[in-house]
Order: C-alpha cells, then structure tokens, then sequence
C-alpha cells in the first residue's frame, strides 16, 4: 500500500512546492494578518489555512467536491459568501486607518482564535480551491497502491505538510515588517489600506470567476 515510484514523488512535490508558492487568498491573508499582528498573528492565519485546506482534501476525497464542479448553482453560492467575506475583511482593513497594525492603547486586540476562524473561512469558502484539488489530486492516483480515497487524502495532506516548511518562513519575515509598521503610523495606515485594497480585488476576483 502507497508505493510510489522515485519519479511520482519527484513530480507530485514538485507540483506542491509550486502550488504553495503560488500567490493568491490563502498567501494574502496570511502576510496580512501577521503584517498587522505579529508572528501570533500570523501562525493563527496559518493554522486557519490549514485548516481549511484539510476540509478541501476531505471534500475531495469524498467526492463533495465534484458538486461544485458540477453545479453552477453550488458553485456560485459558494463564490459569491468567499468573495464578498473577502471583500469584508477588505473593507475593514481600509476602515482601520492602520489601527489595527500599530495597536494604539485601548484598542481591543483581535484574538488569535478570531483570526484562525477568518483563515478556516478563506480558505474553506473558496470554491476554486475545491475544483483545484479534485483535479490536482487525482493525477496521482497509482492503481494498485490502495484505495482511491486513501490515496487522495494521503496526497492532499501531503501538499499540506509541504505548506508546512514554507509558509512558518513567510510568517517569520513578515513579523520582522510588522515591527517596523508599529512604529510609523503614516505606515501603518497605508499598509492597512494596501491590505484591504488587495482583499477587495481577491473578492472581486473570485466573484468574476467561473468554473474553467
């Protein structure tokens, strides 16, 4: 069971590398986040990221996922609530007037659970992420190396662990900005506003999106 060929794994983390790399949301939002809130900050994105990665791999392994490859109904509901949070978080950030990066006295602090909640959220209400999987995932099925539901959830976490070791150093640098960013508030203002402006062309973005 799950034996694999030196060539498949060669080409599959090759594939996973690339994809984690691959700017988009789930980047976004985690530079974001520890641009304004530190390296806790940053790590509970993360974490949330993951987590919403994981109920892809299982909606992929379960065949969920082939509804919203399917549905155009399915599918524009869940693009539709993932764009227009993401246009929220946008318009929020811009709101902020860097408030939320140079945490003044007697603002309240966004908790690390808040956060990872708005991770799960990103990552969970992106249908493109969801088709992606179904289509990625797949392709690495070997017949005869167990089942089929094994293999897809083996592979999609696998893509997750590969997350594992590049996104902890995005984190790492990001939180070395966001010290700097504390200490200008002219800063901090329009990082918050570059922030939101690229959530809100994100949501934008999904929103015109379609299935292919």
């Amino acid at each position: 069971m799950f034996e694999y060929s030196l060539l498949h794994w060669s080409t599959f983390f090759t594939a996973a590398v690339l994809l984690n790399l691959s700017p988009g949301p789930d980047i976004a939002f985690i530079l974001g986040q520890t641009a304004r809130g530190g390296r806790r900050a940053g790590f509970a994105a993360m974490f949330g990221i993951w987590s919403g990665a994981c109920l892809h791999v299982v909606m992929a392994a379960v065949g969920l996922s082939a509804i919203l490859a399917t549905s155009a109904l399915a599918f524009s509901v869940v693009k539709w609530v993932g764009a227009a949070y993401l246009i929220w978080l946008g318009i929020q950030a811009i709101r902020s007037g860097g408030g939320a990066l140079v945490g003044a006295v007697g603002e309240r602090r966004v908790s690390g659970w808040s956060i990872y909640r708005q991770g799960v959220l990103v990552s969970a209400l992106n249908p493109k992420v969801a088709i992606f999987f179904l289509a990625f995932l797949p392709q690495f099925v070997e017949p005869g190396a167990g089942s089929v539901s094994a293999q897809l959830v083996l592979h999609g976490l696998l893509v997750i662990a590969v997350a594992t070791l590049i996104e902890p150093v995005i984190v790492l640098a990001g939180a070395r900005l966001a010290v700097g960013v504390r200490q200008s508030r002219r800063l901090a203002v329009w990082l918050d506003r570059g922030l939101g402006t690229l959530f809100v062309g994100l949501g934008l973005r999904l929103a015109l999106s379609e299935r292919n």
